[in-house]
């Protein structure tokens, strides 16, 4: 996919919008603009759609969008919208079927930070927390959704994933994925949208949890991309994507291991559709300690 593809899928998406009469904010069109063109290069596999409206217009808009869109241009052939209670999100399928394979086939681990104790602390090994092995089961669920072909779907009752619809070609409803167990939606997301190191917390330790990061100082890692395009010249570095660590956690910013071998991954993900992106870089912060919502 190239520069002049991608910019054609974005004249799309701009009368779509005009169509639906759905006016977003300047900043927010900018963001959708960025987040469509990541997901159709694969850059990631979900993004989270926290502008443009709240619950349930936001959705109506985001269905109605890509139903036009995917009528116009192939850019927007693999998208769907995904609800997870009163979260919603933009999916590439194919992607998001990759992203969770790799949680189980890639040496690349995720880690995970307890946020229920003080001090927060990191958890390398699954078998360290129950509430770890809990998610571990909701990645198997996606697994069996996403990629039924290895995730050994049964057909009995018991089959977990029976309790779930297929993704169809308006949205996926996962609402109920968390359903019987302790993990949180802010973990979840952590996974789905592809950070290296997510926040863990059970449904009744949320007080703590926050208490707990807001007395941090953080690291932010934050990860600019700058495309290429035949329509703007001199564009600028945008945010990706970004998430944080507690300093503690994290006092070699770039240089810790899991750090470096995020950064490798997404450079390999720019290299496979370098023709659409100019640059990409990864930057490290420190955030002083302040109110965090989760």
């Amino acid at each position: 996919m190239d520069a002049s593809e991608l910019d054609e899928g974005m004249k799309v998406l701009e009368s779509c919008l005009a169509l639906i009469n759905w006016r977003l904010k300047p900043s927010s069109k900018r963001r959708l603009q960025l987040d469509i063109i990541a997901l159709s290069t694969r850059m990631r596999p979900v993004v989270m759609v926290d502008y443009g409206g709240i619950m349930p217009q936001l959705q109506q808009h985001l269905s109605s969008l890509l139903q036009l869109a995917q009528k116009e241009s192939l850019i927007f052939e693999h998208l769907r919208v995904m609800v997870i209670q009163d979260m919603i999100y933009l999916i590439h399928v194919t992607e998001l079927a990759h992203h969770v394979r790799s949680t189980f086939n890639s040496q690349q681990q995720l880690l995970f930070v307890d946020l229920q104790h003080e001090p927060p602390k990191m958890i390398t090994r699954i078998e360290e927390s129950q509430l770890a092995m809990q998610f571990v089961s909701i990645q198997k669920l996606f697994l069996t959704i996403f990629s039924p072909e290895e995730g050994n779907c049964m057909d009995d009752a018991n089959s977990t994933s029976q309790c779930f619809p297929s993704h169809s070609n308006e949205f996926v409803d996962l609402s109920n994925c968390l359903d019987n167990t302790d993990v949180t939606v802010p973990t979840l997301n952590g996974w789905l949208l592809g950070y290296p190191v997510v926040y863990l917390f059970g449904k009744e330790r949320v007080a703590d949890a926050i208490y707990n990061l807001s007395t941090k100082y953080l690291h932010v890692f934050q990860v600019f991309v700058c495309r290429n395009s035949t329509l703007k010249k001199g564009t600028q570095d945008e945010e990706l994507l970004s998430f944080s660590v507690p300093y503690d956690l994290s006092m070699r910013g770039s240089n810790e291991q899991w750090a470096k071998a995020f950064l490798a991954h997404m450079q390999a993900k720019w290299e496979r559709c370098a023709n659409a992106w100019k640059s990409l870089k990864m930057e490290v912060s420190e955030c002083h300690p302040q109110a965090i919502v989760l």
